[in-house]
């Protein structure tokens, strides 16, 4: 593990507050687990979409991380579409799984899927995001 993700994991509170878990396989190659909490729900049963919006920001985010950081840069969001198949529910262990389609030396285009894996791998939501590769000592995460 790189610099860079090391400082990502450490100052993303927001991520660990949703309760998101991550491992980077290799660069592009990264799954997310989160299981759905009371926390999580906008009714008694299912999830707020805002929670799997979140999520899915985060599978396509690091996969992006985890290429622009073998140059020293960070990433932010450009923009990104989601669609919601199925709903999630109270106790769903869900499975993001993310896919480089294009790495370029300032944009990184990223497709993602979050399933369920306790419900035959249903497929909760997909995505494609954009995101802007720029040089981490810019935002004061690592020094010179």
């Amino acid at each position: 593990m790189n610099i860079i993700i090391e400082k990502y994991i450490e100052f993303n509170k927001f991520g660990k507050e949703l309760g998101l878990h991550f491992e980077i396989e290799a660069p592009g190659v990264v799954h997310h687990r989160l299981t759905i909490k009371p926390q999580h729900l906008a009714t008694p049963a299912a999830v707020h979409g805002g929670v799997i919006a979140a999520m899915m920001d985060a599978v396509l985010g690091v996969a992006a991380l985890s290429i622009s950081s073998q140059n020293m840069n960070i990433v932010s969001t450009v923009e990104f579409k989601i669609n919601y198949f199925n709903p999630c529910l109270l106790g769903d262990e869900l499975i993001g799984e993310s896919y480089i389609e294009r790495a370029g030396k300032r944009i990184i285009i990223v497709s993602g899927v979050i399933k369920t894996a306790n419900r035959n791998n249903e497929i909760i939501a997909k995505a494609m995001g954009t995101f802007n590769s720029y040089p981490a000592l810019k935002v004061g995460l690592i020094g010179d």
